[in-house]
């Protein structure tokens, strides 16, 4: 709302034959016009119009009365805008519940930010409402953050009621992993609360709260070369069916998966990405892959980073891709690289439920399909590639997630570095004088 009152100009207008004085002023960036009645003039000689003679009628205007009627049009304006903004901000910041600002921010989170379906699920099952049939986790929604705020007015919650609700998760058995999960989507509700455009709370009562500690991450684990050439000889063989198939199209299913794994492995991309693969992104002339989309619950959206990236094509994964670009379907520039018998998109599930059975037949450790993607970080770490190029070709966000896989790297190649920086002469009797304190 406008600090001070606008002041109003006056303008004649005419209609009908008939004069009348009209109001013209500006507020918070609009040009609004008023009638204000009819004007107390006459045509003049020249067409124009000049003030009639003899004494105003009640309900005309002269210039002196359309002034002030324009002064009080505006100030009745002024009043009643800024009433209605009042009340405005009065049912948006007091008036509405957790549960509203919740809903409205899932919709500005899909619609406006773009957010990836599989975000946009996971939130949902944490704002599910106890009870809640959940289809992705089997079961249903615990519905703490609802159960505990939901009918809260959202001006009102306090750090104390979003502190109760992150005992509540944790006395639930959650870890403390979860339990900031939690804290960090209450905290993003309330973020986008507080706009303007969206209800003008007050603060955001979870910023307040503690965050719990969590377990540092384990030493990433990861398959030899030759682990992921038994599962990919699993899957080739069929070990992961109750019988091994014979069907054509079976058997090329499984030879398909085989080369699946093998790509995971020694390119690197996420299940998603491998998903969304297409022949234009495999380039064996200049041995790269592109890697520019991604699967998220079947709906396909850029890479989890938000970046294309190009990436070295290893001869490993070349001839898995090029076994794949000489069957008889589907090897187009716009087909998928991994799809069914149909030519559409694989289901990500099945896929992983495929890995797990072959996994086991071949007798190996209990590791996920996504440790395939940690096999092929911790296998360039192992062999002294340095962590940018790691880094990019991964497409991590930040080198400290790159910087897990330095484990990988043999220890005695490091224990010689170390050793010839101990050597006499490794550094000059001058460098060591001019070398800072």
């Amino acid at each position: 709302m406008s600090a001070r009152t606008p002041t109003a100009s006056i303008a004649i207008r005419e209609r009908g034959g008939e004069a009348f004085f009209e109001a013209m002023f500006r507020h918070d960036g609009k040009q609004l016009k008023r009638r204000i009645g009819p004007a107390w003039l006459e045509r003049d000689d020249n067409g124009g119009w000049r003030a009639r003679h003899g004494r105003v009628p009640d309900g005309c205007y002269d210039e002196r009365r359309a002034h002030a009627a324009a002064a009080r049009i505006v100030s009745d304006y002024v009043t009643e805008a800024g009433e209605i903004e009042r009340i405005e901000h009065e049912r948006r910041s007091r008036g509405v519940t957790f549960r509203e600002v919740a809903q409205r921010y899932l919709s500005w989170l899909e619609d406006v930010k773009g957010a990836k379906p599989s975000t946009l699920a996971d939130y949902r099952y944490l704002l599910a409402e106890p009870g809640v049939p959940y289809k992705r986790r089997a079961g249903e929604s615990a519905g703490h953050i609802m159960e505990r705020l939901g009918d809260l007015s959202a001006a009102k919650v306090s750090v104390r009621d979003v502190d109760t609700l992150l005992a509540t998760v944790s006395k639930a058995g959650r870890s403390p992993r979860n339990v900031n999960k939690h804290r960090a989507l209450v905290s993003a509700i309330f973020n986008y609360g507080m706009k303007d455009s969206a209800f003008s709370l007050p603060r955001n009562p979870a910023a307040l709260t503690d965050k719990r500690k969590e377990a540092q991450p384990g030493v990433l684990v990861f398959y030899t070369p030759e682990e992921v050439e038994a599962l990919a000889r699993a899957l080739a063989d069929g070990r992961h069916r109750e019988k091994p198939a014979k069907n054509p199209v079976k058997v090329a299913e499984d030879a398909q998966d085989a080369e699946l794994v093998r790509v995971a492995a020694y390119a690197g991309l996420r299940l998603g990405e491998l998903l969304a693969l297409r022949w234009s992104d495999v380039d064996f002339a200049g041995h790269a892959v592109t890697v520019a989309r991604a699967m998220s619950l079947g709906v396909e959206s850029s890479p989890k980073s938000g970046r294309v990236r190009r990436i070295p094509l290893p001869d490993q994964a070349a001839v898995a891709l090029d076994r794949l670009s000489r069957r008889e379907h589907f090897t187009t520039r716009g087909d998928r690289v991994f799809c069914n018998v149909l030519g559409r998109m694989l289901d990500g599930s099945a896929v992983r439920k495929r890995f797990k059975r072959a996994r086991d037949a071949a007798g190996l450790r209990p590791l996920r399909f996504h440790d395939l993607r940690h096999t092929y970080g911790s296998l360039l770490a192992a062999a002294g590639i340095d962590l940018v190029s790691i880094q990019a070709v991964m497409g991590h966000s930040a080198l400290s997630t790159t910087s897990r896989y330095l484990h990988a790297r043999p220890a005695s190649e490091q224990a010689e570095a170390f050793t010839r920086a101990f050597e006499p002469g490794s550094m000059s009797s001058g460098d060591a004088l001019n070398s800072p304190a």
